[in-house]
């Protein structure tokens, strides 16, 4: 159970994604988090979570780290900016973590930026493809996804490749927005094309109806919609009551069977940018690997995968680090990961590159609600 809650109280409630066997036995490695526990993005950010505990209960019911379990204690945010950043202040000054793991969202993750350069610790695994974490390299930021824009320079480009020859965009006013824009009018440029419309949505109370009245004026066929997982949903439900048959491409951070549980009848042919396979390729490694500890709990979804991958890449790192890991030992251990096999993806770090996996794919929500390649 999740709570949003003082930290007074959320010290004893926090989500331990991996707690000490019997008793009230303390664990040895605190990694702390903030992120969405509630708000637009809950039900994804739910999934990953899945996925998270899974694999570090199995890791700490084989006995941890080094000998040592970890605890991950983790902030609810709202998806609220201003909270992520006093979260990570209060997990790195109070709670006294060695590293912070997994925030979700572009505006949120920056919030995070100064407080990682002052007290000189790592992030991993943030769950947002903004570049702004990618390039320049930030030494303290180390992603296990691939970026935003190449998200969104491809499904452009796939737009096109279809015969679709009026593409409109739709994309947050805000950081995340800003960065999928640029990605997608790389995908234009590659293409020979323009935007038939560019529209920006208000981050906290979109305007759907002038927005659909400016995509039905341009005549779009298709839309790439950058936003959070409800305002994606509200836009593509209130684009379809009103007539639209325009395709609609969404990116990674709306990877989920909560997204399409939410989209309902109307999810059916959305697409949905993918950064890690299919999680029903049992052919691949990880794939194998989290669909066996998450048996009995949760479907595979690429949200959870996601979160899987995420945990496996933290506990290499405290792997490397060696018994009683500090936060300069993590950043060493994480900018020595050259070649880290994740099950059948290679994942790379190093001084001078922090981007870690290069994957992009898109997948067609199916009639049966499922993600299709």
């Amino acid at each position: 159970m999740f709570f949003d809650q003082p930290l007074s109280r959320l010290r004893a409630l926090a989500l331990c994604a991996a707690c000490c066997a019997g008793g009230g036995a303390q664990a040895d490695i605190l990694i702390g988090q903030t992120t969405a526990v509630s708000g637009s993005v809950a039900a994804s950010v739910g999934e990953a979570l899945q996925g998270v505990r899974a694999y570090l209960d199995h890791v700490n019911a084989q006995g941890g780290v080094n000998g040592e379990k970890i605890k991950l204690i983790t902030l609810d945010d709202n998806f609220k900016p201003p909270l992520a950043g006093e979260n990570a202040r209060k997990l790195i000054e109070q709670e006294g973590v060695v590293a912070l793991f997994m925030s979700r969202g572009t505006p949120h993750t920056e919030a995070i930026l100064p407080l990682l350069a002052k007290h000189k610790l790592a992030l991993i695994a943030p769950s947002t493809g903004a570049m702004v974490f990618h390039r320049p390299v930030n030494p303290y930021v180390f992603n296990v996804r691939s970026s935003y824009q190449a998200e969104s320079k491809r499904a452009v480009e796939h737009l096109f490749q279809v015969s679709l020859q009026r593409v409109a965009v739709v994309h947050v006013d805000d950081s995340f927005g800003a960065d999928c824009l640029e990605g997608g009018m790389h995908g234009f440029d590659s293409a020979g094309k323009k935007p038939v419309a560019v529209v920006k949505a208000a981050r906290e109370k979109p305007d759907y109806a002038a927005i659909i009245q400016q995509l039905k004026q341009a005549e779009a066929q298709a839309v790439l919609w950058c936003g959070s997982g409800l305002a994606v949903v509200d836009g593509v439900k209130a684009l379809r009551q009103a007539g639209s048959a325009a395709q609609v491409v969404t990116l990674s951070n709306n990877a989920s069977s909560g997204f399409v549980k939410q989209l309902g009848e109307y999810a059916t042919g959305v697409i949905v940018s993918q950064v890690f396979p299919n999680a029903r390729a049992l052919g691949v490694p990880i794939n194998r690997e989290a669909t066996t500890l998450l048996a009995g709990q949760a479907e595979l979804s690429p949200a959870s995968i996601e979160g899987f991958a995420a945990a496996k890449v933290l506990v290499e790192a405290l792997r490397r680090a060696g018994p009683k890991p500090t936060r300069e030992k993590i950043i060493d251990a994480l900018n020595g990961m050259q070649r880290y096999d994740l099950g059948g993806l290679e994942l790379a770090f190093s001084p001078t590159d922090h981007t870690g996996l290069n994957y992009v794919e898109l997948s067609i929500i199916g009639r049966d609600g499922r993600f299709r390649r």
